[in-house]
């Protein structure tokens, strides 16, 4: 991946319908990258991806195009393409003409159409495909169509809008892996956007989370799971235990009634701080051996472990474990110090990461709403 700037986002805002989408963002997104916006519905990861291809205008601030300035550039002017999650494919055309629609707008010699449309439905594994209807393709077939149509036109960039939304788990994994291979080979750009944690660290070169129409974090899947900057991070990427806590001093942490050694440092001595605990890095052990100890409040069998929450003083811990343990068993809990993450108290301080009023139903019926598309405040 080269380090070439391809867009970048400078003091971008943009309101509508009188309410701030984007506040000020400001964001760099290389060539030959494959990036992905992550936040809940509203957060204003869409409309980050539609001022890009120029559907909108922002308020304030300047998009730029390998080093040029394209604010008022019409879309079709860009060199990028996107896909939404309704893939709009033209339902009179079967598959070649669909994929090929880009080209002969362009006015293309026939043979090189052909010769285009050909490697597009091979990079998709649709080779053979070239006179079926597209109605009579599953979701998936026709995701593929899209792709291959968008690609065609070699854009620099891609812009995907939750474009595995509408398909079956398997298949979306399935999808996932493709998507990844496709980008890979073809070295092109990917901008893409998701409301799945699992989606965006299992595909991206580099995850931006956003809550607010504010970027939170920007980094590697691997950073932004081990090192969250807020709670809110934490919390939206997996599960997190997060325990108000103080650092003692450099590599002492204090929480739960008592002090830990962890790996962080640069804190003032006696700083409020939130502690970041993943469900699991905690160690299940006899009372006895236990630093602290809880009560089992409830267990859940999730095939490769137990999910199992238990109140430690009050707070509600996540534990991840494949230990089974009966509800009301009294157990130990042990924690390394490089389980331990420390966190600058935020204004996400305290809404997240006690699993007092956790269930599945209520995870479920979150993961439903954020399925509401093509809302005007995305």
């Amino acid at each position: 991946m080269s380090n070439n700037r391809i867009i970048d986002l400078k003091n971008i805002s943009i309101s509508l319908g009188g309410e701030q989408i984007l506040k000020d963002m400001n964001l760099y997104i290389n060539d030959g990258e494959f990036i992905t916006l992550l936040g809940p519905s509203g957060c204003g990861k869409t409309t980050t991806l539609r001022i890009i291809a120029g559907f909108l205008e922002a308020d304030s601030g300047d998009v730029y195009f390998s080093g040029k300035r394209i604010n008022g550039v019409p879309p079709h002017k860009r060199k990028v393409n996107t896909i939404f999650q309704r893939y709009a494919l033209f339902p009179h055309l079967n598959v070649y003409e669909n994929v090929a629609f880009g080209l002969r707008v362009q006015k293309l010699p026939e043979k090189e159409i052909r010769d285009t449309v050909g490697d597009m439905l091979r990079t998709v594994n649709l080779s053979g495909f070239e006179k079926r209807n597209v109605d009579s393709l599953s979701g998936g077939q026709q995701q593929r169509v899209a792709i291959a149509r968008a690609l065609a036109v070699r854009p620099k960039v891609l812009l995907l809008d939750e474009p595995l939304g509408a398909l079956d788990l398997k298949l979306r994994k399935d999808m996932q892996v493709e998507l990844k291979n496709i980008q890979k080979e073809l070295g092109i750009t990917f901008v893409y956007v998701t409301h799945d944690q699992e989606e965006a660290l299992s595909m991206s070169d580099t995850v931006v989370v956003m809550d607010s129409g504010v970027i939170q974090q920007t980094g590697s899947p691997l950073d932004i799971y081990n090192e969250p900057k807020n709670a809110f991070v934490a919390d939206f990427i997996g599960e997190s235990n997060i325990i108000d806590g103080v650092m003692r001093r450099d590599l002492l942490a204090e929480f739960s009634g008592r002090r830990f050694e962890c790996l962080d440092k640069g804190f003032a001595r006696g700083e409020p701080v939130d502690v970041v605990i993943r469900p699991e890095d905690v160690d299940v052990v006899p009372v006895e051996k236990g630093v602290l100890s809880g009560v089992v409040t409830s267990v859940t069998f999730k095939g490769v472990h137990f999910e199992i929450i238990v109140d430690v003083k009050g707070f509600k811990w996540m534990i991840q474990t494949t230990d089974c343990e009966a509800v009301g068993n009294t157990i130990g809990i042990s924690v390394d110090p490089d389980a331990i993450h420390i966190m600058k108290k935020s204004m996400y301080s305290g809404l997240y990461g006690d699993y007092s009023s956790f269930s599945d139903e209520l995870e479920l019926l979150s993961d439903v709403s954020y399925e509401k598309e093509g809302l005007p405040d995305e």
